[in-house]
């Protein structure tokens, strides 16, 4: 790669424009796991018809991650040949676009239309995320990448943390669910308004540019990188993970724990929260700060979130601390395995994995306040993941990166396809065994972190960001 304009400034400024964007994504995906309930309500859905709502949106990222690669491999990589910068411009203005369409949607009350809406939705997060992941990951050095993209997803998480709060209190406006299908239309109208402005600042704004030097060749070359086929799985069965846990919390806490919608949504807080408190350390985990600064850094950056996180789901309700004790002793587990894992994201991704297992497991055999916090602090030990299965796939792609990136957003559609058996296998079995769909997936995440992301590597290199 050639870069131009690389003051250490101006690569900082960009960080922060790019990883603004984090947050919207963050913000824009965790609304499904509220349209999911209020659909499923509206438009008297099964379990299976209202999770479609997750395989459109996720399923766009496989299909135009997939038209990208195919358009790479044919022409060569579009991200070299137009930029990061104009990428990001025009997924921008595509997700503006979607959001609109809720509007319409909304009007007709037609849930083939949402379900449009969300498949341009997603197309247009796809198209950000093909830009700014690799973006991020190459504004410094090659052994920091985790690190900052860490800290970039804290932010997308802080985006997750907030929907609750401001898209819960928009679209249930109250328990009898008045106001319809027209709540749904503010927050998009909102959101498409945000995305514009982002947009228009971007296009004026100097960021630092990345090119392949040389030619832009065509062809399928990344899969010259055995480490990198490994990666796609593991990003397919995460984020599958993560986002099937996500859907079906307000449910599952609806039928385990008899809780009424806005009781359960709260907890969506809590559980995509858990993400920004584990990215948030990790990113100073992996950083290259002294030892003995990280310890406090981490303890301050997890009090912070928790206050956070407990504002956002306290909102008009009565929680208090003393009912959230067990998110504590989650976030002091995270500590152990933080420092088993000695900052090395392979081994990193691996501990994290066996603990999300665990925790499945107590979600798919336990009642009460356990079964509760269980599934909740999936949530928590999923945050390093992507950073680190992200950065572990592509490294040493070299010029491949960009059409590297494209396949490892294409597996996103993990989010679209295991959400959709999952819905199937609790309209048949129940919530519990609906979740044996999680456990394979962190069972080969462990695999991965372990195994996997060291086949066909030369060292261990990769193992020491």
């Amino acid at each position: 790669m050639s870069q131009h304009t690389t003051t250490q400034g101006s690569n900082h400024f960009a960080f922060a424009t790019v990883t603004s964007l984090f947050f919207m994504w963050g913000f824009i995906s965790c609304m499904n796991d509220l349209l999911i309930p209020k659909f499923k309500a509206e438009f008297e859905l099964s379990q299976f018809q209202a999770n479609l709502v997750q395989s459109f949106f996720f399923g766009a990222y496989c299909l135009v991650s997939l038209a990208y690669f195919l358009i790479s491999a044919a022409k060569g990589d579009p991200i070299n040949k137009i930029g990061y910068k104009n990428g990001l411009i025009i997924g921008l203005i595509l997700t503006a676009g979607a959001c609109m369409v809720f509007v319409p949607a909304a009007n007709t009350a037609s849930y083939p239309l949402f379900l449009v809406a969300l498949c341009l939705l997603g197309s247009g997060v796809t198209l950000i995320q093909i830009a700014a992941n690799p973006y991020i990951s190459i504004l410094g050095p090659e052994s920091s990448a985790s690190s900052r993209l860490n800290l970039s997803q804290g932010l997308n998480s802080l985006g997750y943390v907030l929907t609750p709060l401001i898209g819960g209190a928009l679209i249930f406006q109250s328990a009898t669910g008045e106001g319809g299908l027209d709540t749904v239309k503010a927050p998009y109208v909102g959101l498409a308004v945000i995305l514009l402005a982002i947009a228009i600042a971007i296009k004026f704004i100097k960021l630092p540019t990345f090119r392949q030097e040389g030619h832009v060749e065509a062809g399928i070359k990344v899969f010259r990188h055995k480490h990198f086929a490994w990666g796609m799985a593991a990003i397919f069965f995460y984020v599958g993970a993560e986002v099937t846990v996500g859907s079906i919390l307000v449910n599952y806490l609806e039928k385990i724990m008899n809780f009424t919608e806005e009781q359960g949504v709260k907890y969506l807080s809590f559980y995509w929260g858990g993400l920004m408190i584990g990215r948030l350390m990790g990113a100073i985990s992996l950083s290259g700060l002294q030892q003995a600064k990280k310890f406090p850094m981490m303890v301050v950056a997890a009090l912070v979130s928790i206050f956070i996180i407990f504002l956002s789901a306290k909102g008009k309700s009565d929680l208090t601390v003393g009912e959230i004790w067990p998110y504590f002793i989650t976030v002091v587990l995270s500590f152990v395995f933080f420092r088993l894992g000695r900052a090395l994201p392979g081994r990193m991704v691996g501990l994290f994995a066996i603990v999300a297992t665990v925790l499945s497991l107590l979600a798919m055999t336990t009642s009460g306040e356990f079964a509760l916090w269980s599934i909740v602090g999936i949530g928590l030990f999923n945050s390093i993941m992507w950073s680190n299965i992200f950065t572990l796939s592509i490294r040493g792609l070299g010029e491949d990166t960009s059409q590297g990136s494209s396949l490892l957003v294409m597996m996103i559609c993990g989010g679209a396809l295991l959400p959709l058996i999952q819905g199937g296998l609790m309209d048949f079995f129940g919530v519990r065994a609906s979740l044996s769909i999680v456990l394979i997936s962190y069972l080969y995440l462990a695999y991965f972190g372990f195994v996997g992301s060291k086949i066909g590597r030369e060292s261990e290199d990769e193992q020491t960001a």
